[in-house]
């Protein structure tokens, strides 16, 4: 039986393989025929932030968005939305829905999945919240948790539940409502309340933990979570790396450590720059801030060097589901660090190619021929996700999604009026 297969240099953890019997609408199998087979989307969330597109998705794009976007959806398959409370609802009652789901809608349009982020957090927090007892703001809390996942139900079914957590109740830099009530509440019990309003409002969602800080006191939080039998979807691991690449075995033990919990590892925040690195001695990456950061060519090839390391090292975890870089453009990048792919004039950066490369060629079926055999058959392998499948020289198409690890049996039934033999 021919295989249509995509490189055997993938992943073997990552890889799926369907044995696919055509036949036409009389259940005649579709012998000797050629076909042409071609992924379509990875399985695996290869993400980035889509802040950049809200406006071009709401009829007031500036110049060189469009272009901007067609790099983005030309490789990514998965973006996180803001939903920063103090920038969506920046007087209370009016929350800015509208042009969320505007840019939502555009995104999913072109094939991309979406993520809100976040529904708690302490950070960017609406001025008009301080001031208020406890209770209320505890109960504005809540409302906005419902409001929000049920307003996006269906366009966003991935929430950062709630960001932050470790330091959310020692937080001092910056007057906010959030912080007292994670004093006086505890931890575990924000993350109860986060976790269980939207589960609620969205049984089918996806809910996150998302923390920077991955020292043992992230670790003892989730144990604790996991102990008050709150349930968390997937735990989300932010790796900005302005100081310089942590390498592959310190970022490989890190994610075991988070791996021993069983359940799907994000890396929800990933950055490297291409320019000169921030000093070791910054604690606080927010600290950090000069009149320019440019980007460089020397930056750039080390940029691009270790997202291809970077990137191998985490799709070759077993526990790893999706990776989210933090800006596909340097043009009003995080801290004004050269962290993106694409240069402020509209660019891309070699490190745009070198994801190009592993996302779209390494790790990718490119439009192959196949000719099935006397029964109507062929093999299919490759990385897990969807593939369209067409009778060489007719307009019919079928979907196929292939699962990782896991060998399928596909039937498809093609109205194909002749055959390319």
């Amino acid at each position: 039986m021919e295989f249509a297969s995509s490189r055997a240099s993938q992943p073997s953890h990552r890889l799926g393989q369907a044995v696919v019997t055509l036949t036409d609408q009389s259940g005649n199998p579709i012998a000797d025929a050629g076909v042409t087979v071609a992924q379509t989307r990875h399985a695996f969330g290869f993400g980035n932030i889509g802040f950049d597109f809200i406006e071009l998705a709401n009829g007031t794009p500036k110049a060189g968005d469009a272009e901007l976007a067609e790099l983005y959806t030309s490789l990514f398959n998965w973006a996180t939305l803001p939903f920063y409370w103090g920038r969506f609802e920046q007087s209370e009652g009016a929350p800015d829905t509208a042009r969320l789901r505007n840019t939502a809608q555009y995104l999913h349009d072109r094939g991309v999945s979406l993520k809100g982020h976040p529904l708690v957090w302490h950070t960017v927090q609406p001025d008009w919240l301080l001031g208020r007892p406890l209770d209320e703001v505890e109960r504005l809390q809540r409302e906005r948790i419902r409001r929000e996942v049920a307003d996006f139900a269906g366009l966003i079914d991935t929430w950062d539940a709630i960001n932050e957590v470790v330091i959310m109740p020692v937080f001092d830099n910056g007057d906010n409502a959030i912080t007292p009530l994670a004093r006086a509440k505890g931890r575990i019990a924000m993350i109860r309340m986060a976790f269980e309003e939207a589960q609620a409002t969205n049984p089918r969602a996806t809910l996150l933990l998302n923390d920077f800080d991955l020292s043992s006191a992230y670790e003892c939080l989730i144990e604790g979570v996991l102990e008050a039998g709150i349930r968390i979807d997937a735990i989300g691991l932010q790796t900005h790396m302005h100081q310089g690449y942590w390498g592959e075995d310190t970022m490989l033990a890190m994610v075991d450590r988070f791996a021993r919990y069983g359940l799907p590892l994000h890396l929800t925040e990933s950055s490297l720059v291409s320019g000169h690195l921030m000093p070791p001695e910054i604690r606080d990456l927010n600290d950090y801030r000069i009149p320019s950061w440019p980007s460089t060519e020397e930056g750039e090839a080390r940029q691009a060097d270790e997202l291809a390391r970077h990137y191998r090292s985490l799709v070759g975890h077993p526990q790893v589901e999706a990776i989210t870089y933090w800006g596909i453009t340097d043009a009003g990048a995080w801290l004004g660090a050269p962290i993106g792919l694409v240069r402020a004039d509209g660019s891309p950066k070699p490190g745009y190619d070198a994801l190009h490369s592993l996302i779209k060629d390494e790790w990718w079926l490119p439009a192959t021929t196949v000719r099935t055999d006397a029964d109507g058959r062929f093999g299919l392998r490759g990385f897990a996700g969807d593939y369209e499948v067409s009778p060489a020289g007719t307009s019919a198409r079928s979907a196929i999604c292939l699962s990782q690890q896991q060998n399928q049996t596909v039937h498809l039934t093609m109205e194909v009026e002749g055959q390319t033999r």
